[in-house]
């Protein structure tokens, strides 16, 4: 887990370790350089932390969507399974870089290559969470379930994922911190958002640039983060309820 969210934050080496260099030196010059920049450009900052969301939404959608539909289908195929959450595994470890390279000649240079490649680095997460939360359902409930003549539809739909949604909650909340970093290297194939202020920052050696956009990516991860995280306790909850029920 903690190498998945690793992974999420890459882009944020480049201001790092401008920050690290100048806190060493002990110039705090930059700072005041850096609140300078964005209270200068905070129209264009707003702008592409709305792009930057956009993107990470759009995407969570339908990874979300395709994920948990594969959740639940390889749940009941064991052998199928591990298949499906192997290929998950393999699309995971693909590096960022590599991957939108790969996407470009398939779907060209903009936004449909950055959702593209998103989506594949987020399936594993919620792919496995869902399998595994549902999978690992006390059989003794669904026995019930079974012995009242419940269709294993409804089983499915009142049962197993409702009860499940906790387990799929802390898959979906890693995915999305992890895409919301991912996210600002997409801008490298012209899929907008934060990373275009981190590339731009790079290629100028414009240090405030750089992290202004770290910074913005920062504050879409944490806020999606405690977003999720609030969500999975009240889910978690009501998993609990229905199960002493």
């Amino acid at each position: 887990m903690d190498q998945l969210l690793g992974m999420a934050f890459d882009v944020f080496r480049a201001a790092g370790n401008g920050i690290e260099s100048i806190a060493q030196a002990g110039d705090r010059g930059i700072i005041a350089h850096t609140i300078d920049y964005i209270s200068r450009r905070s129209d264009l900052i707003l702008e592409l932390m709305l792009e930057h969301l956009w993107l990470v939404v759009l995407t969570l959608i339908i990874a979300v969507t395709i994920s948990v539909t594969v959740g639940i289908i390889i749940s009941y195929y064991e052998s199928f399974a591990q298949t499906v959450l192997g290929i998950c595994q393999v699309l995971m470890v693909i590096p960022s870089m590599a991957m939108l390279a790969f996407m470009v000649p398939l779907f060209g240079i903009g936004f449909t290559t950055g959702v593209v490649a998103l989506v594949l680095y987020s399936l594993l997460p919620v792919v496995r969470n869902t399998y595994t939360g549902i999978r690992e359902l006390d059989p003794a409930i669904v026995e019930a379930a079974k012995g009242m003549g419940m269709t294993e539809r409804r089983i499915l739909f009142k049962i197993k994922i409702p009860l499940a949604r906790p387990v799929i909650m802390a898959g979906v909340r890693t995915a999305a911190v992890m895409m919301i970093g991912i996210a600002a290297i997409a801008a490298y194939v012209g899929a907008g958002g934060l990373g275009e202020l981190i590339f731009s920052g790079i290629s100028r050696g414009h240090q405030p640039m750089i992290i202004a956009g770290a910074i913005g990516v920062s504050i879409i991860a944490i806020a999606f983060d405690y977003l999720f995280y609030y969500g999975e306790k009240r889910f978690s909850v009501e998993g609990s309820t229905r199960e002493g029920n």
